[in-house]
């Protein structure tokens, strides 16, 4: 924002306030609006009637020069309800800009009910108004003193996480060194101590825009998704004042995909996840993806292929050739359209960012029985099809595939790195879903494949707290 300006806001007709407030809101869809003063009341000037003028002075930044801000201001009013009228009127709304950079408004001094206000957010201008006395200061204006959230609450128990959820923004993150705009949703959770009724919600929306803001201003390209979610966890429990805070972060975003025959570009579409759990200095992250796709059942294959083998004796088909005819012909069974999650956590940043999304909606897709495409030509739909009939899968088959391709992808990864792996099928033939889940650290689960047993394993929550269950912790070691 190359220029910097001081505008007063004005109301004495209507519901004043709500008037002022209106005008803020359309202000701010166009020019970036910093400090506002209080309210101040002052009679109408000399010569005019009507009700006392309620009055704020607001600082703004904008790309507009003097006059394009002018004019805007203007249409503003106009659009507030502010027609043709007497030069000294009652108005719903009244819109000045009192300063521009070194310009300032001719005789602002006189103007006490603006100059008033202005030295209140502008120091700079203290003591300018020539009748100040005129214009009082409105004790019980929007400023409260009251803070419920920080008196004792009724029954004295700490809580582990109280906060907001599904705060929507457009963000810019780099994935995989790519800058694009995301639709975001964030989870904002912080910990709360016996002593306190509550922690402030409306403050998490408020960091969020102030952290926000800061790390455009301080990084010189957007973040990584746990990046940002970790800069706004640490903003959280210091504004909170609590001993630990959690931000969980989702984004849709598209990946470049060609259909698997006919070779047809197009966009595939999947959801990005990042979390940071923030303890004193020490920062948790994890970085994941969810993708759709496809499986066959197991069980109903296993049976329609007995069926068949019987069917086909019946038929006089000797025995070696019809295990042979079913050996070479996908067998049928039902399928279930599956979300698969992958959650991968690590400490460092070097392990952060080996993590390459693509890799992990890979590691997702190639573990059900077939990938999914939004754009499939006949060619393209035999192929998914067949491919998925041949390589059935259960839910549980699909995490314990997802927690394998990754223990292979990342081996040089510490043992304190964690994997949360789960499936979620939607059923064609039940009434009911399907799912399945498996988490633990890399340590727990290589040793679980050296034959070691290791229950109960590290779960997401523990692993973000820095906790090991202590028998997860002795087995794995």
């Amino acid at each position: 924002m190359r220029h910097r300006a001081y505008v007063g806001i004005g109301s004495n007709l209507g519901d004043r306030r709500a008037n002022i407030f209106a005008a803020l809101q359309r202000l701010r869809a166009q020019v970036r609006v910093g400090a506002v003063s209080s309210f101040y009341e002052s009679p109408p000037a000399e010569g005019a009637s009507g009700p006392a003028f309620l009055n704020v002075a607001a600082a703004v930044c904008t790309e507009h020069d003097r006059p394009a801000l002018e004019h805007m201001l203007e249409a503003l009013q106009r659009l507030l309800g502010r027609g043709p009228a007497p030069r000294l009127g009652a108005r719903p709304i009244d819109i000045d800009l009192l300063t521009f950079d070194d310009w300032e408004r001719p005789a602002l001094s006189a103007r006490a009910y603006n100059a008033v206000p202005l030295a209140e957010i502008a120091p700079d201008y203290a003591g300018r108004a020539e009748d100040g006395a005129r214009v009082r200061r409105l004790e019980h204006g929007m400023q409260f003193r009251s803070d419920r959230q920080g008196e004792a609450p009724g029954v004295r128990i700490s809580l582990n996480r109280a906060g907001v959820s599904r705060v929507r923004r457009v963000l810019h993150l780099d994935v995989d060194g790519r800058a694009a705009a995301f639709n975001g949703e964030f989870s904002m959770v912080a910990d709360l101590a016996a002593d306190r009724a509550g922690v402030h919600m409306s403050r998490f929306v408020e960091i969020l825009e102030e952290a926000t803001l800061d790390v455009l201003a301080r990084e010189s390209r957007p973040m990584r998704i746990e990046q940002l979610a970790e800069a706004i966890a640490r903003e959280i429990a210091r504004a909170q004042q609590t001993a630990q805070a959690e931000v969980r972060l989702r984004a849709e975003f598209a990946l470049e995909r060609w259909t698997p025959v006919s070779g047809k570009r197009g966009e595939e579409t999947y959801t990005l996840r990042g979390i940071a759990h923030v303890r004193g200095d020490v920062a948790r992250r994890i970085v994941g993806v969810e993708a759709l796709g496809m499986t066959a059942c197991p069980c109903a294959q296993d049976m329609i292929r007995e069926h068949s083998l019987h069917v086909l004796h019946e038929a006089g088909f000797a025995e070696r050739d019809a295990r042979r005819a079913l050996d070479v012909l996908p067998v049928a069974t039902h399928n279930q359209r599956g979300r698969g999650v992958l959650l991968v956590g690590a400490s460092g940043d070097d392990e952060l960012c080996a993590l390459r999304v693509e890799d992990l909606v890979e590691i997702v897709e190639s573990s059900m029985s077939s990938e999914t495409y939004d754009l499939l030509k006949r060619p393209d739909e035999f192929f998914v099809v067949n491919k998925a009939h041949r390589n059935p899968k259960f839910v549980e088959d699909v995490v314990r595939s997802i927690v394998g391709r990754t223990l292979e992808t990342y081996e040089g990864f510490s043992g304190d790195a964690f994997v949360f792996a789960g499936q979620h099928n939607d059923e064609s033939i039940h009434k009911h879903d399907a799912f399945a889940e498996v988490f633990g650290t890399f340590a727990e689960f290589r040793a679980e494949l050296r034959g070691a047993t290791v229950m109960p394993k590290t779960d997401l929550a523990g692993w973000l707290r820095g906790a090991r269950s202590e028998s997860a912790a002795t087995d794995a070691n």
